[in-house]
This record gives C-alpha cells, structure tokens and sequence, in this order.
C-alpha cells in the first residue's frame, strides 16, 4: 500500500471512515526527524501492515489544530475511527511494529 496525503478534504473518508487501522504521520519539510522516521513508515506502509497516512502540518494547519499537534512527528494510531496510541518523537521500526500489533 502506498503512503497517503491527507487534507481537511479527504481525512474523513481515509481516516475516520476507514474499515481498517491508520497511522497518520504529522510532519513538515523541516523537520529533522520527519525526515529520519519517513523512510520507516514508507517501509511499513510498503509492506501493507497498516494503511499510513501523512498530514503536513504547514499546509493542514487545520488538522493539526483540531488534534492538538505541538511537537512533530506525531503518529496517531487511529482504530475504528478512534485514536488508540499517540507517540510524539522518533520511532524504530521494531517500535512502530510492536504498536501496530497490539491495535
């Protein structure tokens, strides 16, 4: 499965509305760490173990307001619409996976 570009426009049908889980990375351009933790969520996304979606906090400002985005990355977990895990910083691959297995 390929990552996903989220916006105030599509967040609903791909996130709230998903019958599956959904990761959904905060980021932005400058971000040192986003850039270090998106290799590892192309990689997940890559191997279908979730559907992973990103959401750019400069352009969705919006979406990063009503979730109470202050530190970047955030990764929500969202299960059934709901946000069942939020973790703040850089994640391994062993850590995110280990997350996704408990969802």
């Amino acid at each position: 499965m390929k990552e996903i570009t989220l916006t105030k426009m599509n967040f609903q049908d791909e996130v709230l509305d998903s019958t599956e889980p959904v990761l959904v990375d905060f980021w932005a351009t400058w971000c040192g760490p986003c850039k270090m933790i998106a290799p590892v969520l192309e990689k997940i996304a890559e191997e279908d173990k979730i559907k992973v979606g990103k959401v750019n906090v400069d352009e969705q400002m919006e979406l990063a307001v009503a979730y109470g985005i202050e530190v970047i990355p955030t990764l929500l977990f969202f299960k059934n619409g709901q946000i069942v895990k939020k973790s703040v910083g850089f994640l391994e691959k062993s850590e995110i996976e280990s997350i996704i297995s408990n969802l």
